[in-house]
């Protein structure tokens, strides 16, 4: 009987826990004052603000 209740209450309120959670994230996500951020993030990996290093190579590790 332990394992029975558990589980139900483990399905029932697991569920309403990570939709909230879900709802959560995705409200954080498109809340307009965080697109820039966003926006900054996804260019990211396009810039080529990297300064080169010793050797003359561009440094790739360089965040």
């Amino acid at each position: 009987m332990m394992y029975e209740a558990l589980a139900s209450f483990a399905q029932t309120w697991g569920l309403l826990f990570f939709f909230t959670v879900f709802i959560g994230v995705l409200v954080y996500a498109l809340w307009p004052k965080n697109r820039d951020k966003f926006d900054a993030a996804a260019r990211m990996p396009l810039n080529d603000d990297a300064p080169p290093s010793e050797d003359g190579k561009k440094d790739e590790t360089h965040v």
